[in-house]
């Protein structure tokens, strides 16, 4: 069983990496093209007004932890008539959550567009309609939910990649029509964003019908399924509205404060940070199904090593495009946007440590949402990350710099990682933080302050330039490389890819 669960893991990870680069190309592309087509105000109106509905977004993103955790659970358990009914009845769920949000946007959300953004007087009527359209889209996604559990449950991250690169080809789609198209460009973004969105939705619907059993819909009401569901998803609710609190709650501040242009600045940041997340935690999203299988099956040992091999590896990748957007930002974002707006670089560097930490806690989330147990996790790390807010607006009033939320940010996702080992020493007496989780973050972070400093030393000695840009890249990848196999990955994976190194070798020979 393990040898074809990690050629399982391997495949899915390899089809996630061609979904990412082809999405990541795009999107590099997209972004610069829709930013110069909608100017840096509208494209700053377009992110905090979108920003509104996605505050709305925790109550969806509690339930689809909940989603995912039951549904392979019950994959690995083998029971497919309760996987059946699972299914049903998170999709039911979800068309709840789906209305909760319609009817939260269409009164707070319309209220704090006319009464709390500050929007151009040009641009209010188009922001109007940006509201309207991504409250649809954001319901399209909500139910959406259950299908996409699904297919990470059965592995088959394939279809994701098939699809995903779809949604990529369209949204490219838009930027023609964005460009050529003889109506106010914000409007038309908005619409042709949520018809794409419409178009993946039924995409994805379509092979999940066709090809897994439980997804042929059938009303299930009993209270035995949805309680544990609504348990798990009412603690892990609150977590997720920290998180959805403080990524836009500080945007929507850095509006009041600095304006449209600093939102600007902030979404361009998000966009990369995205990106780079994406790229960077494939392997953890392929190890997760795996991670909850062995977890209902008790097989802990297996399960402990997929959780450290899984931050170690998604460190390591995450550096490997952290490192040269880090000290080229400057250069890339000019090479990238043409016009950046302003203090972009500095929120994109802050935004590539956040991620950095949350890399080396991503899999022992795994751990704690495979136990069902998330109620002191959620509570106690759901209120660091809100204490952020109130934190940025005390701030804000001293005339503290634009970049403390994000600072912020850093260090309470540090701090959560203590509270993610807490909960797994509760359910799985072999962890230890002491000998699995701080060895790795102690090497980790010399790592990449070692890197970090060498790599910014070398790009003193050269002028900046698109030959610095590849020579600090592969100067960066070279020592990551170097210092990944020798400090941060353990014997036994060493030993695993010298192994098929060599096999490489002889049988090219």
């Amino acid at each position: 069983m393990t040898g074809s669960s990690n050629k399982t893991i391997a495949k899915n990870t390899i089809m996630l990496y061609l979904r990412m680069m082809v999405n990541m190309a795009i999107s590099l592309y997209t972004s610069r093209v829709v930013l110069q087509t909608l100017g840096i105000v509208d494209f700053g109106v377009y992110g905090v007004v979108g920003g509104v509905v996605s505050m709305f977004m925790f109550f969806n993103n509690s339930m689809a932890g909940a989603t995912s955790r039951f549904l392979t659970y019950e994959l690995g358990y083998g029971d497919l008539n309760k996987l059946k009914e699972t299914f049903s009845s998170a999709l039911i769920l979800h068309i709840g959550i789906a209305l909760l949000i319609f009817l939260l946007s269409e009164t707070i959300g319309v209220w704090f567009l006319e009464n709390k953004l500050v929007i151009p007087v040009g641009s209010l009527d188009a922001a109007r309609w940006v509201l309207q359209f991504s409250i649809l889209a954001m319901m399209i996604n909500v139910m959406q939910v259950p299908f996409n559990a699904s297919i990470i449950s059965h592995e088959r991250m394939d279809y994701f990649a098939y699809v995903e690169i779809l949604n990529s080809v369209l949204r490219l789609l838009i930027v023609y029509l964005l460009v050529i198209g003889d109506f106010d460009k914000l409007k038309l973004y908005a619409i042709l964003t949520c018809a794409v969105s419409t178009v993946i939705a039924i995409i994805y619907r379509f092979i999940c019908v066709r090809n897994f059993e439980e997804c042929h819909f059938k009303f299930v009401w009993k209270p035995q399924l949805l309680k544990p569901m609504l348990f798990f998803s009412g603690w892990n609710f609150y977590g997720e509205m920290s998180l959805i609190a403080i990524t836009q709650g500080v945007n929507m501040l850095l509006n009041m404060w600095f304006g449209p242009v600093m939102n600007a600045a902030s979404d361009i940041a998000a966009r990369v940070q995205g990106i780079v997340m994406n790229l960077s935690t494939n392997v953890s999203t392929a190890v997760r199904p795996q991670v909850v299988k062995c977890y209902s099956q008790q097989e802990f040992p297996r399960m402990l090593s997929l959780m450290r091999n899984g931050a170690r590896i998604t460190f390591l990748l995450m550096l490997l495009f952290t490192v040269p957007l880090m000290i080229e930002a400057h250069y890339i974002l000019n090479l990238w946007l043409g016009v950046v707006p302003e203090h972009t670089e500095t929120l994109l560097q802050f935004s590539l440590m956040w991620n950095l930490t949350v890399a080396m806690s991503v899999t022992l989330n795994f751990v704690v949402q495979a136990s069902g147990d998330v109620k002191f996790q959620s509570l106690l790390s759901g209120s660091l990350y809100l204490s952020v807010l109130p934190l940025t607006y005390i701030a804000f009033k001293m005339d503290a710099p634009y970049w403390m939320p994000y600072l912020l940010k850093v260090l309470t996702a540090f701090t959560a990682v203590f509270v993610s080992c807490h909960t797994i020493k509760k359910h799985v007496p072999d962890f230890s933080f002491v000998k699995m989780v701080m060895p790795d973050l102690v090497r980790a972070y010399i790592v990449l302050i070692m890197i970090l400093s060498l790599t910014y030393i070398l790009t003193l000695l050269i002028e900046e330039s698109f030959v610095r840009l590849v020579v600090s890249t592969l100067f960066s990848a070279t020592l990551i490389c170097v210092c990944g196999y020798y400090i941060i990955l353990p014997k036994n994976i060493r030993d695993k890819v010298l192994m098929v190194a060599k096999n490489k070798i002889l049988n090219r020979d």
